[in-house]
């Protein structure tokens, strides 16, 4: 249950900063596409999404993501 949350989580911060980005394409999200492209595996091809990937961006990239994202409305 837990790894579909995650997953789920994953499916919905890729598809808000798609949104974002289709509003204003020069907002500066580090690895943007990526995340997006990463809501996209996940969606289409879950049967291919590595378990230790994810748990990796959860671990190291979602720290960071969560400060610019602070940082974005706070401006």
């Amino acid at each position: 249950m837990m790894k579909r949350a995650i997953e789920r989580n994953l499916e919905i911060l890729g598809e808000a900063i798609n949104r974002v980005l289709q509003v204003d394409e020069f907002i500066e999200i580090t690895d943007a596409r990526k995340i997006v492209d990463l809501r996209n595996n996940i969606i289409h091809s879950y049967d291919t999404v590595s378990d230790e990937i994810i748990w990796s961006i959860v671990i190291k990239n979602i720290p960071n993501l969560k400060k610019e994202i602070t940082r974005l409305i706070q401006e």
